[in-house]
């Protein structure tokens, strides 16, 4: 019983060994393919760093972004100790509530004319309270610097008053007022290109390799061998079929 468990475990281990062999030998191969096909793989990068390129610099609008910042205080004539810091943590956490509140919108829009929904007016702000700190960052997104600043500074002062008859608390202090945004936060346009570029290469790369995957036709003796796991015992050459056949023709026209 021995002989056989024997030779089924060399016949495993042999296709186990030629099917690793075949896998290294396509990989071999796709990257070859890759180094032949690397004009196309920089075309398909280029066009789509192109394409990207237009849609960014004409399709998509410039933001800005303006920050104002407030500062959170618990009590007056009182020095900061870890309770008091924590307690202004949790007062910033608070206040963050107060920029989602209509009045405060409704006071915004109304001091400064602005077209905005509240829906829109709470995807353009945001509040951000650093750790350990008890500053809040009122940032706007704009595609207008000015109205950018105008806003963050406006949010800042409605949301001081607000705080300070609504919730009871001390009035928070403008820390730092906004300022006039210069370049625009958005669309990054490098990496905008950079994305194009390596999509089109991809791409380039997929298509490349499903066509290799899906070749089949044997073109050399190794490819013979892998079809039908037999060595080959000659080659002719496509030169030698056509002067073999125009041979015959010529034996056929003298005829």
């Amino acid at each position: 019983m021995s002989a056989p468990n024997q030779t089924g475990n060399r016949s495993s281990a042999v296709s186990a060994q030629q099917s690793q062999e075949a896998m290294e030998i396509d990989l071999v191969e796709l990257l070859i393919r890759f180094v032949d096909k690397w004009y196309w793989i920089v075309a398909s990068a280029l066009v789509c760093t192109v394409i990207f390129a237009v849609y960014t610099f004409q399709f998509v609008t410039p933001l800005y972004q303006s920050t104002a910042k407030l500062y959170v205080v618990n009590s007056k004539n009182s020095a900061i100790n870890l309770s008091d810091l924590q307690i202004g943590n949790y007062l910033a956490k608070d206040y963050k509530e107060v920029f989602t509140n209509w009045h405060v919108h409704e006071r915004v829009i109304a001091e400064l004319n602005l077209p905005y929904s509240y829906s829109q007016l709470n995807r353009m702000v945001s509040v951000n309270n650093p750790s350990d700190t008890r500053i809040l960052y009122i940032t706007v997104t704009s595609a207008n610097p000015q109205e950018a600043k105008a806003m963050a500074d406006m949010y800042a002062k409605v949301a001081c008053e607000f705080i300070a008859v609504k919730m009871d608390q001390e009035q928070p202090n403008v820390f730092e007022e906004a300022r006039v945004p210069t370049t625009p936060s958005s669309p990054n346009k490098t990496r905008n290109l950079l994305i194009g570029f390596i999509l089109g290469a991809m791409i380039a790369i997929a298509i490349i390799t499903i066509q290799f995957i899906s070749d089949d036709r044997v073109r050399t003796p190794e490819d013979v061998e892998k079809v039908v796991h037999l060595p080959t015992l000659g080659v002719v050459t496509e030169q030698a079929v056509f002067r073999h056949g125009s041979h015959k023709t010529s034996k056929k026209s003298r005829k």
